[in-house]
């Protein structure tokens, strides 16, 4: 048994490049429980992360009691994170789960029943429709619902509703993954698969705290690092991560200058010669425009811009430039700050300039922070059109109407799809009188929530939500419905490298819960919406009639799954698409053969300037005759809008801590994890420290010009003149109102998005800091990972926080032979 709070990533399993990741079955099962006394083990895959980690439920006695990792699978050979094994069935086996629907009544929430709850909000649905139209209407979901949810709710929007303002948390999270690959490539869909850490000799990641946000993917690092032929490791990020200690170089840049240090890498390849010229010929197209653009980024600009050290540019750029094979990953250090589509891109160029993709070993995964997060973007439940589809290409609008049976001028397409920061502002300003938030929690995941508190409290607003649990984001809804949770219905998702599980019906939902699907569905029936021929626009019973639904929407599409099945996807590994007839077992990677989907005819995008995120539009697009060649796509680098000044010296980001998930719904109620993670903190250098009299704990308030938070202080690895707070603590577990409370990392953000992805620049702001009060011992913020205290030495287990919970043991069964092929043939090509 190891304990997997303290050690995260588990025992250590090394191989070779080439070799097959052993298989380590990682498990736990609710105390009591022996593994004889399991009825039965239900497959699905985890939904704590963006891995998709294959899993299986224990139940007993109707009860989920116990997860353990699928060892057959693709994409975890059996390894389960921390969040994974102690918050799956934990984080929703919880008293406080949402078992009634709730309206309001005087102001206050009460208990009611679904034909009361449905009819409200049909009711004010039908009326704001009939006196004001469909831009009345606004949907905000998730990253966290099925794929067969998404597409009812991509379809009862569009084609039922027609609004064309829908998106989700998504926004905030990985929307510059899908911009990045539509500008570069023509379309979402990541080009890389995680079998590429098998294969590459070199790996980057940029602003990509994967020992932190992916544990298993970094546990399958960790085991080539072990191996006899480790690959090399550089690292982009302003704290002292896992990562970082393990890199070979560490670029600690300033929050903010992202694009800058791309500019200086891509430079270095073209003075070096490190690019292969024949594939840049035959592959791409505005190669001089990129060569023009980065031209002025010496290693000594960038060294005075990004605060790092010119040699170390030099030195990363020589491991991208003269490794056989690379790996890149992308994450929220990228996405959330300045300039984030363009620096994105900018990987993307690196990977192109040496015609590293769709071979083995070379890749990019630009990638999600959420189990469902590519689903959202697949159906379109985040704006976009459903199968990847071009929302100003009329054909594009016209295929859909035709697969819904409904007239192309009810689908929205006169105008880009309506952003998350711009549905607020609608709210904000009246226009959007009924907003339907499901399975997220924007009063505390959004940027500068004092703003977004006042937009959820407006009088005029008609505020829906369906969810497990009553949020802080609850607290201002009319009608709250009680949604079913993972392993309480059926359906498929897809994780980063495009893996598609399904996930079964392991036990019932409590009390009167219900799956989203079916709520959608029923919303749908009372609404009357119809197809031409008069029958239900949602004739669907079941999930796997909405799973064939979506598969006829993605034939001929880049995520085409008209080759997959509930049948298929039973009992073993699950399967990367595309997976058609031409690639009946998936696909691994895309672009082996350097066609990219950039024909205007079949492009999910015409592209953006992305300096200032105007449309390049049909006639320009089409001019470009990109004849499926990828597009060198860059920007001049611009400093953050808001940088540090003398009365605001601090560089302010958020992240995410390994023992927790978004705002800790779920998370929040595992013992363990809450004990080891059980309160915010703040970050900051030993020399700012110093400077400001703080020692480890004080209490400090650290301000913004929209907001504050108090919190203790963690003196860490961070970089001097930036300050980190975890993005994760709200206030539903303090029983105190925000105003008292102030422990949200979101009370300092900006209302700032990018101009092609959309995405908040949740990772740029100025702070200034005071002390507060004396610290009464350490802080609690964990001591494991980039949050243990400055000088404190990487361990394999280091001690737990004073403040921890429960042991958390998890019995580990490591394989004593290399496990079967479990992927396509095409992994090795």
């Amino acid at each position: 048994m190891v304990d997997r709070i303290a050690d995260i990533w588990g025992t250590r399993t090394p191989y070779a490049r080439d070799e097959r990741w052993p298989v380590r079955v990682d498990q736990v099962l609710a105390e009591g429980v022996r593994e004889s006394e399991v009825e039965r083990w239900v497959q699905s895959a985890c939904v704590l992360c963006s891995n998709g980690c294959g899993i299986d439920i224990a139940v007993k006695d109707g009860s989920m009691v116990g997860v353990r990792g699928r060892s057959m699978d693709i994409v975890n050979h059996g390894r389960l994170g921390p969040k994974g094994l102690f918050a799956s069935w934990q984080g929703v086996n919880n008293k406080d789960r949402l078992t009634k629907p709730l309206v309001r009544e005087n102001g206050v929430l009460v208990e009611s029943d679904w034909e009361t709850a449905m009819e409200r909000i049909v009711s004010r649905s039908r009326a704001l429709l009939d006196e004001k139209g469909p831009l009345s209407h606004g949907f905000y979901t998730s990253g966290q619902l099925f794929l067969e949810e998404y597409y009812a709710q991509a379809i009862v929007g569009k084609a039922g509703i027609g609004t064309p303002h829908m998106d989700g948390n998504t926004r905030l999270c990985t929307a510059t993954a899908a911009a990045a690959m539509k500008e570069s490539f023509g379309s979402d869909g990541q080009p890389g698969s995680y079998v590429d850490i098998d294969e590459c000799d070199a790996m980057f990641l940029f602003g990509h705290n994967m020992a932190e946000t992916q544990t298993v993917l970094w546990a399958r690092v960790l085991d080539r690092i072990a191996g006899p032929d480790k690959p090399r490791l550089v690292c982009v990020d302003p704290r002292d991560t896992e990562v970082a200690r393990h890199a070979e170089v560490h670029l600690p840049v300033r929050p903010g200058t992202n694009l800058a240090l791309m500019h200086g890498l891509v430079r270095e390849l073209f003075v070096n010669g490190w690019i292969d010229q024949d594939y840049i010929d035959r592959h791409t197209m505005n190669v001089d425009e990129l060569r023009t653009t980065v031209e002025q980024w010496t290693p000594e600009a960038v060294a005075e811009t990004c605060g790092v050290e010119a040699d170390d540019v030099r030195r990363a750029a020589e491991i991208f430039g003269t490794s056989e094979r690379v790996l890149s990953t992308v994450l929220q250090g990228f996405y959330q700050s300045s300039q984030a589509t363009a620096s994105s891109c900018g990987v993307n160029n690196l990977h192109l300039l040496r015609g590293l993709l769709g071979k083995a070993g070379c890749g990019i995964l630009q990638m999600n922070g959420q189990p469902t997060a590519q689903n959202n973007r697949e159906c379109g439940a985040d704006g976009d059109l459903s199968g990847f589809r071009n929302w100003e290409n009329p054909e594009h609008v016209q295929e859909l109407a035709d697969l819904w049976n409904v007239d192309a001028s009810v689908i929205p397409h006169w105008a880009p799809p309506t952003h998350a920061m711009q549905i607020f502002r609608y709210v904000e300003q009246g226009s959007i009188e009924f907003l339907w938030i499901s399975a997220t929690n924007p009063a505390v995941s959004m940027p500068q929530l004092p703003r977004i508190r006042d937009i959820l409290s407006a009088e005029g607003l008609f505020l829906v939500l369906q969810d497990l649990y009553l949020t802080e984001t609850a607290q201002y809804a009319d009608v709250v419905l009680p949604a079913a949770a993972w392993g309480e219905k059926t359906g498929t998702f897809t994780n980063v490298n495009r893996t598609v599980h399904l996930s079964e019906k392991a036990v019932e939902p409590p009390g009167e819960a219900r799956s989203d699907l079916d709520t959608f569905l029923d919303y749908s029936m009372r609404m009357g919406f119809k197809q031409l021929d008069g029958s239900p626009l949602l004739g669907w019973a079941t999930s796997e009639d909405a799973f064939n639904a979506w598969k006829e929407c993605t034939r001929g599409r880049p995520c085409d799954y008209t080759g997959l099945t509930y049948e298929k996807l039973r009992g073993g590994s699950g399967v990367p698409w595309p997976c058609n007839e031409d690639h009946p077992e998936g696909t691994v990677r895309l672009y082996r053969d350097g066609v990219f989907p950039t024909d205007p005819e079949y492009c999910e995008s015409y592209g953006h300037d992305l300096l200032t995120g105007a449309s390049v539009g049909p006639e320009a697009y089409k001019a470009m005759d990109p004849a499926g060649r990828a597009i060198f796509k860059t920007a001049p680098y611009h400093p953050a809008h808001e940088t540090p000044d003398q009365d605001y010296p601090f560089r302010y980001t958020t992240g995410r801590t390994v023992y927790h998930f978004h705002t800790r719904t779920k998370t929040g109620r595992s013992p363990q994890l809450n004990g080891a993670a059980p309160d915010v903190w703040v970050e900051m250098s030993v020399n700012d420290a110093e400077s400001y009299g703080l020692v480890e704990g004080d209490v400090v308030r650290v301000e913004s010009r929209r907001g504050h938070i108090i919190a203790p202080v963690r003196v860490s690895g961070i970089r001097d003149g930036s300050i980190f707070a975890p993005f994760h603590y709200g206030y539903w577990d303090e029983g105190v109102a925000p105003s008292a409370g102030h422990r949200a990392a979101n009370e300092l953000t900006i209302t700032e998005w990018d101009p092609v992805s959309k995405q908040p620049v949740l990772k740029n702001a100025a702070v200034r800091v005071e002390k507060v009060a004396d610290g009464a011992g350490a802080s609690s913020a964990p001591t494991t990972t980039a949050s243990r205290p400055a000088g404190r030495g990487g361990g394999r287990k280091p001690a737990l926080p004073t403040a921890g919970g429960p042991a958390a043991q998890a019995q580990e069964t490591i394989a004593p032979v290399p496990p079967p092929a479990v992927a396509t043939k095409e992994e090795h090509s």
